[in-house]
């Protein structure tokens, strides 16, 4: 396969370097459960989004005050919440190779949420980080992944974005990125690359930026 070359990289947290499905399954379960909705139709639309898009979706024409008010509850319970919460394998390896390397953080997850995941998965925080707190509009939304190149300095053309939802891969090609798809849920929304997990992933520097080498086996 080509290698992609960049000058930055963007990272999504959860399913790409975090595996929070365990949780993010309970929580949104249990909603679904409470509204009256079928979960596994549920979980086809919350991977991704900040969640109260989420429930604009999935509850269409429901006053917005209430979608806000039952996410700041359930991300106070995600964020308590770190049973079976993981790196995607290869994470930990992957994150020590950009070191140098211009790359940030770009996540649905607020402050709070993102930080205990990251802790719980052992993985070290990347100095530049877009959260819910950043933006005015979630993934699919560009917003994020356009911050992030911004706050980095480098063009979007020039970076590429690991991903790993539906929602994820639209806002980084809808920001004229190429994007590294990450695991199962990635495939059916045609990223450029798609790999297993993180350690199909070599990171290589180079004078003005990386070289992305992605092993097939």
């Amino acid at each position: 396969m080509p290698a992609l070359t960049a000058r930055a990289l963007l990272l999504d947290m959860d399913g790409t370097l975090v595996n929070s499905d365990a949780v993010v399954e309970r929580i949104w379960r249990r909603w679904a459960d409470a509204h009256g909705l079928d979960g596994d139709e549920v979980m086809k639309v919350v991977h991704g989004r900040q969640g109260h898009a989420s429930m604009a979706v999935l509850l269409p024409g429901r006053p917005v005050r209430l979608n806000h008010a039952d996410n700041a509850r359930m991300l106070a319970e995600e964020t308590a919440d770190m049973d079976g919460v993981v790196p995607v394998p290869g994470a930990p390896e992957f994150l020590a190779s950009l070191r140098g390397v211009p790359h940030a953080l770009v996540t649905s997850a607020d402050v709070a949420l993102s930080t205990a995941r990251m802790a719980a998965a052992g993985l070290d925080l990347p100095d530049v980080r877009i959260t819910a707190e950043s933006v005015g509009a979630s993934k699919p939304d560009p917003e994020g992944f356009l911050k992030g190149a911004a706050e980095l300095g480098i063009a979007p053309a020039d970076c590429v974005v690991f991903e790993d939802s539906g929602a994820g891969i639209a806002a980084g090609h809808a920001a004229g990125m190429r994007v590294v798809g990450v695991g199962p849920r990635a495939a059916a929304h045609a990223p450029d690359v798609l790999v297993r997990d993180l350690r199909q992933v070599r990171v290589e520097r180079l004078a003005d930026g990386v070289r992305i080498d992605v092993r097939t086996a």
